[in-house]
């Protein structure tokens, strides 16, 4: 069986294992299924995460069911989530994305993220990456620069969508380098653009590391060329960092964390972060966001993520306005 069904087969037993209900669950604080929302397709960044955690909080949380709301770079998924009831039996798995710079980019939302949202916990951190089409002539990240400078027009990278992290990363790419007529092109998701540079339809992706875009990186189906990180990862020590590799400043990551609504009580945010933070010291979630290329976040409580989002906002916010980023 290749890597891919192996995933496909550990996602659905992760969440099948979600959806077990704990033994003893008593009447009160959960007592009935929580409805956790991932706002992309199932297989995703975020989708990974949210899985391995809701296999792991079961014990102290009850009945977790992840449910995938795809469509609009995330928004269709986040603005469900605004509209539900503020009881905490419906959370969010937002990023800095969803939570930060789709609001930055985008005019119109069918939410607030800063309004309708408090932050519970942060759970982890993923980083984008620039990678390429094994069929294109670079070998590192110097080679694609020269290799965009020598082919004016040339360049296409595709993002998870308009507005999208991955969006930022390219744009990023564009202003450092001055390759300001690289294309863009938006897809649903990182999925279909991944299927699309192995295809060979586009030469370049500027993705979040996963562990199916690893997987493909050392079977020789892709190139990850640098990670836009201020270290190097712990899942591919060999891979250098975009400075290292010759770009300054090519350093964007991501925060992936849980959301409820605005007014939930303050007992069941409390709640989730203790579980939260109690699976995050967990070896089995340590070691699955590790094979998946994500980075611990710090232990905290809520008070400490609701911060983190907030440094976040303020950060992104110049960065965005630095480089007249706009969702397209």
């Amino acid at each position: 069986m290749n890597r891919r069904g192996m995933l496909k087969l550990a996602l659905a037993g992760v969440s099948a294992t979600a959806m077990r209900p704990r033994p003893g669950l008593t009447e009160g604080l959960f007592a009935r299924p929580i409805k956790l929302i991932v706002p992309f397709e199932p297989g995703g960044l975020l989708d990974v995460v949210a899985r391995l955690w809701a296999a792991n909080a079961r014990q102290s949380l009850g009945t977790i069911v992840v449910e995938n709301v795809s469509g609009g770079g995330g928004t269709i998924g986040v603005a469900s989530v605004a509209r539900a009831a503020p009881d905490g039996y419906t959370v969010l798995l937002g990023n800095s994305s969803t939570q930060i710079v789709t609001p930055l980019a985008m005019s119109r939302l069918p939410y607030d993220a800063a309004k309708d949202f408090a932050a519970v916990s942060i759970l982890c951190v993923s980083t984008t990456c620039i990678a390429v089409s094994p069929s294109l002539p670079v070998k590192d990240l110097k080679g694609l620069i020269a290799y965009g400078k020598a082919n004016p027009g040339r360049l296409t990278y595709g993002s998870a969508g308009a507005g999208s992290m991955t969006n930022l990363a390219g744009e990023i790419f564009k202003h450092l380098t001055g390759l300001s007529d690289i294309v863009h092109a938006p897809y649903k998701g990182m999925a279909p653009a991944l299927s699309d540079v192995l295809g060979g339809q586009i030469p370049m992706i500027t993705p979040n590391v996963t562990g199916q875009l690893l997987a493909c990186h050392h079977d020789g189906r892709i190139r990850i060329l640098s990670v836009n990180a201020p270290k190097r990862l712990t899942a591919v020590p060999d891979l250098p960092t975009s400075a290292e590799a010759g770009l300054p400043g090519m350093e964007l990551q991501v925060f992936n964390g849980l959301f409820v609504r605005s007014g939930t009580a303050a007992p069941m945010i409390s709640k989730y972060s203790a579980a939260a933070e109690q699976v995050k010291q967990n070896l089995d979630f340590r070691d699955g966001l590790d094979k998946s290329g994500f980075e611990d976040a710090p232990a905290g409580n809520a008070a400490e993520a609701q911060r983190t989002v907030d440094r976040e906002m303020v950060r992104l916010s110049r960065l965005v306005k630095d480089i007249n980023f706009r969702a397209g």
